[in-house]
């Protein structure tokens, strides 16, 4: 029908062919023959820019300009000078569509249509447009025709279908990196901008982060934290000036960020927006920007205002989220153990990764520290609970079990004090709800025996690295106990742990899930642990963590410690912020390898993936940075740990290498294994390489 098909095309010559169309056949006659006021109505028709179409007579005969050929597709040029209700005769009976068209023909009332929604015959998808059908008259007053005016608004209809989805994608983000990777998604498209930046406050400085048009981003990329630029106070950017003012500003045309470019992409743009975020706790602003003039239509405008709402909403949300989070984290720090102890024949590792949306400060517990014996303690617990009074009860119960241990470190001992511990705090606290499991061993290395005590905690696991049947894993028999603060017995068990061995102790976290028995997940922690590639004990952490597939709202918390073959040898380096950092880690790495006579190919690949992993951590967390490198006969271990938290957040977040995409692949190609241990003071990422035999 008419006006409802195509785009809205660019100005144009008048139609060809419908002057000389043979309208004579027609029942409107040679154009010679029409009215004067008839003929003038038809000349403005086929000399606008804007899809105009003039139906004459009682049949509606068609004349219509360029702008409506493109409209109506392949129907052009054979509906010239035929009825519209033969050329569009698939839709002519439809709700809105000829009967419109006969009612201003018949009683001479204009009609508007806002909205316009109609099949998009021979296109891709619906168009949506605004139009306009007048009366037109003769030089007596006679109505003798319909003039009818059409405006695509599909855009602006798609922009706003746009924006809806923004809210709902605001809505789930937490952190104010998942507010600006969204922010600038969103944006980039929705507008068909050329450069989109997004800064908020960090005190008394700035920080920024932008998209370019063109930008090759992948699936990893949209995942990882976003490149933030920092800035001072002074700065000129549009951006932190509207954040400062409040006021938004539109420039249509000029050089808006010549005194301020960082790059050619910058000094390009002609155009730019810039809306302020509008919070209470947060300050900050958006720019959308274009590389040709725009003049910033009064629409326009108002979608980019709603945009800046909805985003200054979601970092206001983000923003007490993070602060909540920083305290929770503050409070688990302090109750974890700075580090684990580095040992010649013992290698020790431990993750933890904080339940539910790690908003809250868990109960669950690990430490491992040197005995007066010379033997090694270890324990993992957990304490009911996802709040402050839950860790602060953990804190109690760890810093009390360090103190019974190195007065007497036999197991039973230690949980039996524990036991009246936990019931002299249930009784002053008036509750009898305290809920607090527990094992503790003892690892001698020398006897090539660890003896074990459990208070009511899932059983711990052994991989046996020398076995006829090759490496595999058994769950300890720990005669079961109660609870702490039950007044339950407790008793030990002392199984082998020769040279080979790795012990693990878990959380239930890591093997309980809501749709199923906990016996399913203690299967699925066996075999994952028995089918791993070596007992490494960071490795087996890993592996622990993701062995039974599902997500858990419960804290996960794992501990293992391998009894080594024979010792390795270690070594560190402090990685300062600084841009060099990188090329001294790659020199200082490779003298370290080559002076321990590792073989060259290894060398090769581990300094170019601590290379990439360490310029991932100065960019993502911005803070300064240690390596670690650890060498057996078996296996070389690379790590780089960072002090940052930004992006790590959630358990899908810390399972992804944050590393711009291509560092991914490359980890992948040259290790054996890798992982990331995520942790209360930033992030660790590792890899491991065999080393060939001989």
């Amino acid at each position: 029908m008419p006006g409802t098909v195509g785009r809205i095309p660019t100005p144009s010559a008048p139609t060809p062919g419908a002057s000389a169309h043979p309208w004579a056949g027609t029942p409107l006659g040679v154009p010679e023959s029409w009215d004067p006021a008839v003929r003038a109505v038809a000349d403005v028709v086929l000399s606008s820019p804007v899809p105009m179409a003039l139906l004459l007579g009682d049949d509606l005969v068609l004349l219509y300009n360029d702008g409506y050929a493109e409209l109506i597709g392949d129907r052009h040029p054979a509906a010239l000078g035929r009825p519209a209700a033969e050329v569009f005769a698939e839709v002519w009976r439809e709700a809105g569509a000829g009967e419109a068209l006969e009612r201003v023909y018949r009683l001479g009332e204009p009609f508007l249509e806002r909205e316009a929604v109609l099949p998009a015959d021979r296109q891709a998808e619906p168009a949506v447009f605004t139009r306009g059908h007048s009366p037109v008259r003769d030089s007596t007053g006679d109505i003798v025709g319909v003039l009818t005016v059409s405006a695509q608004t599909t855009q602006l209809t798609r922009q706003l279908q746009s924006l809806s989805d923004f809210a709902a994608a605001l809505s789930g983000t937490l952190t104010l990196d998942d507010v600006a990777r969204v922010t600038l998604r969103y944006c980039l498209h929705s507008f068909d901008a050329d450069r989109v930046s997004f800064v908020v406050d960090e005190g008394a400085t700035w920080r920024l982060v932008r998209r370019i048009r063109g930008e090759l981003l992948d699936e990893a990329d949209e995942r990882l934290p976003p490149l933030w630029r920092r800035m001072g106070t002074d700065t000129a950017m549009p951006a932190v000036v509207t954040a400062r003012s409040g006021v938004p500003s539109f420039v249509a045309d000029g050089q808006p960020l010549r005194e301020v470019a960082v790059d050619r992409h910058d000094e390009k743009i002609r155009a730019i927006a810039a809306l302020p975020l509008r919070s209470t706790v947060v300050r900050g602003a958006l720019t959308v920007a274009y590389q040709a003039s725009r003049p910033w239509s009064p629409a326009e405008r108002a979608l980019l205002a709603a945009s800046a709402e909805l985003i200054g909403q979601a970092a206001e949300r983000a923003r007490r989220f993070e602060t909540q989070h920083g305290t929770a984290q503050l409070l688990q720090r302090s109750m974890l153990p700075e580090q684990l102890p580095d040992l010649p024949r013992l290698r020790i590792a431990a993750r933890y990764d904080p339940g539910v949306d790690g908003n809250a400060a868990g109960g669950d517990f690990y430490d491992a520290f040197l005995l007066p014996t010379g033997a090694l303690g270890v324990v993992l617990g957990d304490v009911a609970g996802h709040d402050v009074q839950a860790a602060a009860r953990m804190g109690q119960v760890r810093a009390a079990l360090r103190a019974l241990a190195l007065s007497d470190p036999r197991p039973d001992a230690v949980l039996g004090g524990l036991d009246r511990l936990v019931a002299s705090l249930g009784t002053e606290g008036g509750t009898h709800e305290l809920f607090v499991t527990v094992v503790f061993g003892v690892v001698d290395a020398d006897r090539e025996l660890v003896t074990l005590a459990s208070a009511g905690h899932p059983a711990p696991l052994i991989r046996r690295g020398r076995s006829d049947t090759g490496p595999a894993a058994e769950f300890v028999e720990v005669p079961p106990g109660p609870p702490l603060g039950l007044g339950g017995r407790t008793r030990t068990v002392t199984v082998p742990f020769r040279p080979g061995d790795t012990l693990l102790l878990y959380s239930d976290g890591v093997v309980e899930r809501r749709w199923q028995d906990l016996a399913a997940g203690l299967t699925g922690l066996g075999a994952a642990v028995s089918a791993a590639g070596g007992g490494d004990p960071r490795a087996l952490c890993a592996v622990a963590t993701a062995a039974v597939p599902g997500a858990t709202e419960d804290d996960v918390a794992v501990l293992a410690v391998e009894h080594a073959v024979r010792p390795s040898r270690s070594a560190g380096m402090e990685v300062p912020a600084e841009p060099t950092a990188p090329s001294r880690v790659r020199h200082w790495l490779t003298a370290q390898l080559t002076e321990w006579q590792v073989p060259e190919a290894v060398v090769g690949a581990a300094v170019l993936c601590t290379s990439e992993l360490t310029t991932n951590a100065l960019l993502h967390a911005g803070t300064a940075a240690r390596v670690e490198i650890d060498l057996s006969a078996e296996r070389l271990l690379v790590s780089v740990a960072d002090s940052g938290t930004r992006g790590q957040v959630t358990r899908a977040q810390t399972d992804t290498l944050s590393s711009r995409g291509r560092g991914l692949g490359l980890i992948e190609e040259l290790s054996d294994t890798w992982g990331t241990d995520p942790t209360v003071r930033g992030s660790t990422v590792w890899f491991e390489i065999l080393i060939p035999p001989g």
